[in-house]
């Protein structure tokens, strides 16, 4: 609870994370008074949700890319400022496609979460990382819950300065203020790094550095999981019910994203040119594994996906499964992201304490499969204290999963944990929209049972090839003049590199 030093800084960025996610989720606690406003169908309020998480994909890349170059101060102050700009938007909407925008630019906001995971890694030794970026991701989180608590009575309470009808814009429109508000303050008094300390960039940008061939081509199937994830979503606006697209517009939309693999894909070239004609070889000191990074990109999506699909679902299903009233629902539902303020810390805290990184993501993996093929089974018949449980364990497995994740990615290789966090943060996106998407075509049920059997796929593909980072416990980061001029921090290849 100290505010000097490294914790003043840790608690001025779960701050900013707290306002870019009570911005991000202002729509979902009005969802159903929008959708009667402006006589939306219920499609129609479903495919909203779907787009407020589709730009987060390759904006987390980007803004990733961006905090490597000038830093967190600036690249988090930048987007809080931007935030009041989606907020007008919506506010003033006035129609479908006038919400689909704003929404989508709603997701750039979405995407500050890996700012502060680079800010946080620069003031926090390994040992202490996992705890550190547990708290900062939790109580950020926790902006969720407050959107889904505090916005409706901001909106009851500032009904008359819209004659008694329209309160939600007025609470949407402040909530983008109010964290335009604090990016100055943060741009004041947050610093990137500890005072002596350089801040250690990329030699080059534009896309991830790899040091081996086939991490590169592992890279360029990982931007095109996230491409087909738009395409996924632009195929869904163009459905009959939603009819935001006509199918011309979609193959537009389709061709657009193929011109942005290509782009990506001749970056990814160009970053990596001299290792892929052979020119350049890295020492084993620089190296690091692609395949680590997919492999926490894969867990982000069964745990920060599935807190998404879920965040987003089981007001209406607790409603409909057990002919609650909206608000009673509402306030059951509220108990997933409320979990966040000590799940998610307490992740990251176990993955410090328990000795292994590897084997604490594998169980909480496991877990999240249990939890939800137990909610799989949830109907009107049970007991609703013993379905808040179900709904609770897997809520707390899932959010410690995301604090484990993170405890990780900046031991891969520091000068770029900001695009590493970018790529895990945007398959977290990834899953959010991929099983939206599946629940908007099937039910619950499915949601739940997709979401389990794919969390068991994940638990026993961590066991098998998932590998401990060096340095995981160290009490501070290698000094870069003992390690290498890059201060990575690698990923193992094999044993032989902890015996060296």
């Amino acid at each position: 609870m100290s505010f000097r030093g490294r914790y003043r800084i840790l608690h001025l960025t779960w701050f900013a994370f707290f306002l870019t996610f009570v911005c991000w989720f202002n729509f979902a606690p009005f969802a159903t008074t929008i959708g009667k406003d402006l006589d939306l169908t219920t499609e129609q309020v479903k495919t909203l949700g779907i787009c407020n998480l589709a730009l987060t994909i390759p904006a987390r890349i980007i803004i990733g890319m961006l905090l490597d170059r000038f830093g967190p101060r600036i690249t988090y102050s930048v987007l809080l400022m931007f935030a009041v700009v989606p907020c007008l938007a919506t506010a003033l909407s006035q129609d479908f496609g006038q919400l689909v925008i704003s929404r989508l630019l709603m997701g750039i906001v979405g995407a500050g979460f890996v700012v502060g995971i680079r800010m946080v890694s620069e003031w926090f030794p390994p040992k202490e990382i996992g705890v550190a970026e547990g708290v900062y991701g939790g109580w950020g989180n926790f902006g969720a819950f407050a959107a889904e608590f505090a916005l409706p009575s901001l909106a009851v309470g500032s009904a008359f300065l819209a004659g008694g009808s329209s309160g939600w814009r007025v609470a949407i429109a402040l909530s983008g203020i109010v964290a335009a508000i604090y990016g100055y303050i943060y741009m004041r008094m947050a610093q990137d790094t500890p005072s002596g300390q350089e801040y250690h960039r990329p030699k080059r940008s534009g896309s991830l550095e790899v040091t081996s061939v086939k991490s590169f081509w592992a890279l360029i199937l990982s931007n095109l999981g996230l491409i087909l994830a738009l395409a996924l979503l632009a195929w869904r606006l163009a459905q009959p019910q939603i009819n935001f697209f006509n199918t011309p517009q979609m193959l537009v939309a389709w061709g657009l994203l193929a011109a942005l693999f290509a782009y990506q894909t001749h970056k990814a070239w160009d970053v990596n040119r001299e290792l892929l004609s052979g020119r350049k070889i890295y020492k084993p000191s620089d190296r690091y594994q692609f395949r680590q990074i997919a492999l926490l990109e894969f867990t982000y999506v069964t745990s920060f996906g599935s807190e998404l699909a879920a965040v987003s679902m089981l007001p209406a299903f607790f409603e409909n499964t057990f002919a609650l009233e909206h608000v009673m629902a509402a306030m059951i539902a509220a108990c997933y992201p409320f979990l966040n303020l000590v799940s998610r810390p307490s992740g990251g805290l176990i993955s410090d304490k328990f000795g292994s990184r590897k084997w604490t993501m594998t169980l909480l993996m496991f877990g999240i499969g249990v939890g939800y093929l137990l909610a799989y089974n949830i109907n009107q018949n049970w007991p609703i204290p013993l379905a808040i449980a179900v709904t609770m364990f897997s809520a707390y497995f899932a959010q410690a999963g995301c604090g484990a994740t993170y405890s990780i990615v900046p031991l891969i290789k520091k000068e770029i944990t900001g695009q590493v966090a970018g790529n895990v943060g945007a398959y977290g996106n990834f899953g959010g929209v991929v099983y939206l998407t599946i629940f908007s075509l099937t039910d619950a049920q499915v949601l739940f049972q997709t979401m389990g059997i794919a969390a068991l796929i994940c638990a026993s593909l961590c066991a098998f090839l998932l590998q401990e980072p060096q340095g995981s416990f160290a009490a501070h980061y290698d000094d870069p003049a003992e390690t290498s001029d890059l201060q990575s921090i690698p990923m193992l290849a094999d044993e032989s590199h902890t015996n060296s």
